[in-house]
């Protein structure tokens, strides 16, 4: 996880989509994207105006 891809970590928590899918698309451990949620990690990170073209569709 870097703080390229906490932007749309962001939007995408914001947007309703589960943690376990976002790791999944970043191929990273959950645990980055809760430390990114909770601001543990990039907390200074904006959050994004819209998610990468190829992220999955929402369930």
């Amino acid at each position: 996880m870097t703080a390229e891809t906490a932007p749309f970590i962001k939007l995408a928590i914001a947007e309703g989509y589960y943690q376990h899918v976002i790791a999944a698309y970043l191929n990273d451990n959950q645990g980055r994207v809760s430390e990114t949620k909770t601001g543990k990690r990039h907390a200074d990170a904006p959050v994004a105006d819209q998610l990468p073209a190829d992220f999955p569709l929402a369930a």
